[in-house]
C-alpha cells in the first residue's frame, strides 16, 4: 500500500512540475508577445472552441492571459532582459579572455632567436676579438633593458618603447654586421606616447635584416619611420635589400602580425607590404592613432 501511495505521489509531483514548467513558459511568451498577436490568438481560440461548446473556457483563457500580461508580463520581461544582459556580459568576458589568450599565443611565437646567436657570437669573440665582444655585450644589455620590462607588463605598450627596443636590437646587429648595416630612425616626439602593439615593430625589423639585407653581400640601410595620417598612425620599416616576393606567403612573423591586428583593431588596421620602384621592401603597419594618456587624441568614431 505504501509503495502504491509513493508512486501516486511521484506521479502527482511530476504532473505539478510539468504544469509549472508549462506555466512559466506561457508567462515568458506573454511577456514578449505583442498585443495584436495576443488578441488575434484569443479570437482564433473563440472561433475554434466556440462551436464545440468551450466558448466559456476560451473566454476565461483569453481574459486570464490579458490579466497575466498586465500584472506579471512587464516584470517577467524585465527579468528576462536582465538575465539576457548578464548572459551577454559573461559571454563577452569569456570572448575577451579568449582573445587575450590567442594574442598572447601569437606573440609568443615571435621569440627573437637572434638572442642565442648573439650569446654564441660573444663567446667566440671573447678569445679572438675581446673589444668587439665587449661592444656586442653592451648592446645586448641595452636590448634586454628595453625588452624585459615589456615582457612583465600586462598593459599596452607605447611606440617610443617599441622603437627603443628595435634601436637596441639594431645596435647588436650593427656590431655583428659591421659596415654592412646602416640605420635611420624618424620618430617625431609627439608620437612616442602613441599606443602600439608590443613586438610588431621588432618583427618587421628582424624580417628586414633576415630577408632583405643579410642575403645582400654589401648589406644596406634599414629605415624606421613613424607618421600620423589624419586619425591613423603609420609605422614603416623599409630597406634597400634584395626585395620581397609579393606573390609569396607572408611567413610566420607577418602572418602573426596580421592576425593580431585583426583581433585587436578589426578592419581599422592593416599590414601593407610594398616594393618601392628603387628596390628593396617597405612594410607598414597602419592603425588608429590612440594616446591612452590623453583622451583628447582619441580618434572620433
Amino acid at each position: 500500500m505504501r509503495s502504491s501511495n509513493n508512486k501516486i505521489l511521484a506521479v502527482t509531483l511530476d504532473v505539478f512540475e510539468t504544469i509549472s514548467v508549462l506555466w512559466w513558459r506561457f508567462v515568458d511568451w506573454l511577456a514578449v508577445v505583442s498585443w495584436p498577436i495576443l488578441i488575434v490568438t484569443g479570437i482564433l481560440g473563440f472561433i475554434l472552441l466556440g462551436p464545440a461548446g468551450f466558448a466559456p473556457l476560451a473566454a476565461v483563457f483569453f481574459w486570464g492571459s490579458i490579466a497575466t500580461k498586465i500584472l506579471a508580463g512587464g516584470k517577467r520581461k524585465a527579468e528576462m532582459a536582465a538575465s539576457a544582459a548578464i548572459t551577454r556580459a559573461d559571454v563577452e568576458a569569456l570572448e575577451r579572455r579568449l582573445l587575450e589568450a590567442q594574442m598572447a599565443a601569437l606573440q609568443a611565437q615571435i621569440e627573437p632567436h637572434f638572442l642565442f646567436n648573439t650569446l654564441a657570437l660573444i663567446g667566440q669573440l671573447i678569445e679572438t676579438d675581446p673589444a668587439q665582444a665587449a661592444k656586442i655585450h653592451a648592446a645586448l644589455i641595452q636590448y634586454l633593458r628595453a625588452a624585459l620590462p615589456k615582457m612583465r607588463e600586462k598593459g599596452g605598450s607605447k611606440l617610443g618603447q617599441q622603437v627603443d627596443l628595435s634601436r637596441a636590437y639594431l645596435n647588436i646587429m650593427q656590431a655583428r654586421m659591421g659596415p654592412r648595416l646602416n640605420t635611420q630612425i624618424e620618430l617625431p616626439a609627439e608620437l612616442r606616447h602613441a599606443d602600439f602593439p608590443s613586438m610588431m615593430l621588432q618583427t618587421l625589423v628582424e624580417n628586414s635584416i633576415k630577408h632583405g639585407l643579410e642575403p645582400k653581400i654589401e648589406g644596406g640601410v634599414i629605415r624606421i619611420k613613424a607618421l600620423r595620417i589624419a586619425d591613423d598612425l603609420q609605422v614603416e620599416v623599409s630597406d634597400n635589400g634584395v626585395g620581397f616576393d609579393l606573390h609569396a606567403d607572408d611567413g610566420v612573423g607577418l602572418s602573426n602580425i596580421r592576425e593580431r591586428l585583426s583581433m585587436q583593431y578589426g578592419p581599422k588596421a592593416q599590414l601593407i607590404v610594398e616594393t618601392p620602384y628603387d628596390g628593396g621592401t617597405r612594410v607598414s603597419i597602419r592603425l588608429p592613432y590612440i594616446d591612452s594618456d590623453s583622451d583628447s587624441d582619441r580618434p572620433k568614431v
